[in-house]
Order: C-alpha cells, then sequence, then structure tokens
C-alpha cells in the first residue's frame, strides 16, 4: 500500500495525472495568489500562489455509492 501512495506522490510532484480506472483521477491544480481577510482581526493578508492535489471520483466508484 505504502508503495502505491509514494507512486502517486511521485507521479504528482512532477506534475503527472494519476488515474486509476473506475476509482478517480488525482492531479494538481495551480491556485493563484489571492488576498483574503482575517476573520478574527479584519486584517487584509496575501496568500502566495500555490499547487494543491485534487481527487476526481470515478463514474463507477461513484455509482455504487
Amino acid at each position: 500500500m505504502n508503495g502505491l501512495l509514494e507512486g502517486i506522490k511521485d507521479a504528482l510532484a512532477k506534475g503527472d495525472q494519476v488515474q486509476l480506472v473506475g476509482f478517480g483521477a488525482f492531479k494538481v491544480k495551480n491556485r493563484e495568489a489571492r488576498q483574503t481577510r482575517n476573520s478574527r482581526t479584519g486584517e487584509i493578508i496575501s496568500l502566495p500562489a500555490t499547487k494543491v492535489p485534487v481527487f476526481k471520483v470515478g463514474k463507477i466508484l461513484k455509482d455504487s455509492i
């Protein structure tokens, strides 16, 4: 199991997409830099651009649930 997770992590780090047919797909999404408000203090803060992992459920898995 750890080998599978390491393989997915390594592929995502390279920018590749990993698709497990019937289960879903993992990919990396680029999130642009933005400004937001700190809800506690009301201060406006800047968030840098970042990359986030995204999982999209496959049709077979979705239909089975």
